[in-house]
């Protein structure tokens, strides 16, 4: 396409100082492409006009310019609208229980450690155990007699001789008689969803007594 070498040069110019002062991110959509061919068009020289194919190709870049940006932006509305949509599922789970996908506790040489356990059933009796990587008990812990629920205990650090257990990971689980006689298991990472809270994007639940991230979770039952 033939530009009139003064008048074309100067109008180029001032199109393109106008474009680099309204767009000074240097972003150009459909409406700057139009605006460039328009441009084009009219300054173009009367002598050796733009052919008809090179109009057609221009004008079907542009068609398939907006048709680009009209499909990013519904993909992003529906990316915002899906993510929405997932938080707010959430909310039916608040009732149901959570699996944290471990039942394993770290604990510190010659410190006390607490812990959470829930217990599904009421409690007639029952203990907790404290075990090790190798699977032996150190230190049974008594449940009491109690209603169902979320309760807290706490850890000495000592074992069943009770000399102080070596710092490292250990896994907690618990076996008790409901007021039924029956006995049941329980173990650490597992609790009731108690509420859901929305913060900055990110989805968190109250398990026990804290909040934590929904992608801690690994099964909602």
């Amino acid at each position: 396409m033939a530009i009139d070498a003064t008048t074309g040069s100067t109008s180029a110019l001032a199109a393109a100082t106008t474009t680099s002062t309204d767009n000074p991110n240097g972003v150009l959509g459909k409406d700057d492409f139009m605006k460039l061919l328009l441009t084009e068009l009219q300054y173009q020289d009367p002598t050796a006009p733009t052919d008809t194919e090179t109009i057609l190709t221009q004008t079907s870049q542009l068609a398939s310019l907006e048709s680009a940006d009209n499909t990013n932006s519904a993909l992003e509305k529906l990316t915002a609208a899906l993510g929405t949509s997932q938080q707010f599922s959430v909310i039916s789970a608040i009732g149901k229980t959570a699996n944290l996908g471990s039942d394993a506790i770290s604990h510190d040489k010659n410190t006390e450690t607490s812990f959470e356990v829930y217990f599904p059933n009421a409690v007639e009796q029952g203990s907790v155990s404290i075990t090790d990587a190798n699977g032996n008990v150190v230190k049974k812990l008594d449940v009491g007699t109690n209603p169902a629920g979320v309760y807290q205990f706490t850890w000495d650090g000592t074992n069943s001789a009770g000399n102080q257990a070596d710092g490292g990971i250990y896994h907690v689980n618990a076996t008790y008689t409901d007021n039924k006689g029956d006995t049941q298991q329980t173990r650490l990472g597992a609790y009731p969803i108690e509420s859901v809270r929305f913060d900055n994007g990110n989805t968190l639940v109250k398990v026990g007594s804290s909040y934590v991230p929904l992608t801690n979770i690994v099964e909602i039952y």
